[in-house]
């Protein structure tokens, strides 16, 4: 059990240290997003994997009850495979602090879901207000897309239940058609990849644990990715520089091609749309895919190493 203990540590320390520090310098997810946030997902997985079963095995060599539970249905060979009778005392501080890391990661989960939920209905009643429904025997003005009459040239996906599209008036003046239709794909790509439970995972992680190097970045790098990853589904299907051009017009009047921090990653997605980097071949795609997907088995291999070898 302390070798399974100490390799947990091992592991979760390096895809919580090194890994997401090489991944932010490497060149090539700014050319496969998509692909990059599978990595970031896994890591993330990989990290909250060791961090669970190096609770449970400590749990069960500190605590009899928690042992009995685990290993009831276990042959004797396997509960003695972990000689849970030796754990080291420092098992129980590390028991603990899991313990006291799952419960805050718990919390920060709860508290992100119910702050977005209750911003979510803040903005769903400030469009009903702008957008009131329609008086009784007139068909309703909801569904999937909800034009808005406003100058401001804008467009969002609101998620919920029902979501909705809502583009501005004053986006319909000042884009063309096409530019219209890349800024609809552009936002349904967000839909589709369930972005925002993304960005609320790495939200809650990052401001849970804000010391720990691969939750800041994969918050950081989340928010990137996802936008990248969006253009590349409006370019596929409109073009790069249509989306472009109507990444400028929507945000000109913001700054889009200033050099502050806020609006620095504006200028890059229209300088990547312009001139867009070669994407990876696919079998290179494919295997970054699929070896990212092993990572995450890693704690598991670890866990059950030696209760296989026992029945083995």
């Amino acid at each position: 059990m302390t070798v399974c203990l100490l390799l947990l540590t091992a592991l979760a320390l390096t895809a919580a240290v090194p890994a997401p520090r090489a991944l932010t310098r490497a060149e090539w997810p700014e050319r496969e997003p998509v692909v990059a946030l599978w990595v970031w997902q896994c890591l993330v997985a990989t990290v909250l994997l060791c961090c669970l079963t190096a609770l449970v095995l400590g749990a069960a060599a500190v605590f009899h009850t928690v042992r009995d539970h685990v290993f009831a249905p276990a042959p004797p060979a396997v509960t003695a495979a972990y000689d849970l009778s030796a754990a080291p005392a420092w098992a129980t501080a590390l028991t603990l602090l899991l313990a006291s890391g799952a419960a805050w990661t718990t919390a920060m989960l709860g508290r992100e879901l119910t702050e977005a939920r209750r911003r979510r209905g803040v903005a769903r009643a400030r469009l009903r207000e702008r957008a009131p429904d329609l008086p009784g025997g007139l068909p309703p003005a909801r569904g999937p897309l909800l034009v808005l009459e406003d100058e401001y040239p804008d467009a969002w996906w609101m998620p919920g239940h029902p979501a909705q599209l809502v583009v501005t008036t004053g986006a319909l003046h000042r884009l063309t058609g096409h530019q219209v239709d890349a800024v609809l794909t552009h936002e349904r790509g967000h839909a589709r990849a369930h972005h925002d439970w993304l960005l609320h995972l790495s939200s809650a992680l990052a401001t849970g644990f804000p010391r720990i190097p691969l939750f800041t970045h994969f918050c950081d790098q989340t928010h990137r990715l996802v936008e990248l990853a969006a253009d590349d589904t409006a370019s596929r299907r409109c073009g790069h520089v249509t989306t472009a051009l109507a990444l400028i017009e929507l945000n000109q009047h913001r700054g889009v091609l200033s050099c502050a921090s806020s609006r620095r990653l504006l200028g890059e997605r229209v300088d990547r749309l312009l001139e867009p980097p070669p994407r990876l071949r696919r079998g290179h795609r494919a295997l970054t895919t699929a070896l990212a997907a092993l990572v995450p088995l890693l704690p598991l291999l670890i866990t059950f190493a030696p209760g296989l070898t026992a029945l083995a």
